[in-house]
């Protein structure tokens, strides 16, 4: 596995979890098959978190985030598993979060910003195949005032994979000022592939910047047909699109982007 292999290649022991360090120097909590976990990150540190789920199981991580910390968060899901992250988020408290999953898992993602300008970001991405299926739920809680989020899920499904989201932004009364995004982006291949999408808003103040949106399509023909006529196979051509589809995904964890890139593709070649 490509993930695997990279982390190997830079010294990193993927059979247990402790503390790595980076090629660039940046230290990280390494957490490997996690079962559970509940940590706080104190007010104004900064936290790195890479969790990887190679073997079948269920996991539950709660952290909480106290003020104007940090948290940025890697976490990729290489077999059947259920994952649960929840986030207590406190005033000026950020987290930024990539999820990769490339098989039939469960991945819940709740967050609570329960402190006035925090902001979370979750940027996740799926590819199933087979008879696989695959669930992203993510719940945001803007329980305070003039706090961010945006959450990006992406989901491509061939084969005869089922693959679904499910989504809630929450606005609670006092919670004005909230600025909020949710967005599900999908493709499936195939004509026995099938994806459900169903982001949700519930808000219940009146001064507050809001939207959902999702889509489910196919792969660009037009865009595959030049491609083709430029040489490329279709398979190429279809790698290519698909890839393009996810790199906003992976390009956010930094100098795994291309390595997580890797990853995608290489499960694509089974679709």
């Amino acid at each position: 596995m490509a993930l695997l292999d990279y982390l190997h290649s830079i010294g990193i022991d993927c059979s247990s979890s402790g503390e790595v360090t980076l090629p660039g120097g940046e230290s990280a909590l390494l957490l490997v098959n996690p079962t559970k976990v509940e940590c706080g990150i104190a007010e104004q540190a900064e936290e790195y978190f890479i969790i990887l789920h190679t073997h079948t199981g269920e996991s539950r991580l709660l952290i909480d985030i106290a003020p104007h910390a940090v948290v940025r968060m890697l976490h990729v899901m290489l077999c059947e598993s259920d994952c649960r992250v929840e986030l207590r988020q406190q005033t000026g408290s950020r987290c930024e979060m990539t999820s990769v999953i490339v098989a039939g898992a469960r991945f819940d993602y709740e967050a609570d910003m329960n402190g006035s300008h925090a902001s979370n970001v979750l940027r996740a991405a799926y590819v199933i195949g087979g008879q696989e299926h695959a669930r992203v739920a993510v719940r945001i809680n803007h329980n305070t005032a003039d706090c961010r989020s945006n959450s990006l899920v992406k989901g491509i499904a061939g084969g005869a994979a089922v693959g679904e989201f499910e989504g809630m932004v929450y606005v609670a009364p006092d919670a004005q000022r909230t600025d909020a995004v949710q967005t599900s982006r999908n493709i499936e291949i195939g004509g026995e592939a099938r994806i459900k999408t169903k982001p949700q808003l519930e808000i219940y103040a009146d001064d507050v910047k809001c939207s959902h949106g999702a889509t489910v399509g196919q792969l660009d023909s037009e865009a595959v047909l030049y491609m083709r006529q430029r040489g490329l196979s279709l398979e190429q051509a279809k790698r290519l699109q698909v890839e393009g589809f996810v790199s906003d995904i992976v390009y956010q964890s930094g100098e795994f982007g291309e390595v997580l890139a890797q990853e995608l593709a290489s499960k694509l070649e089974l679709l």
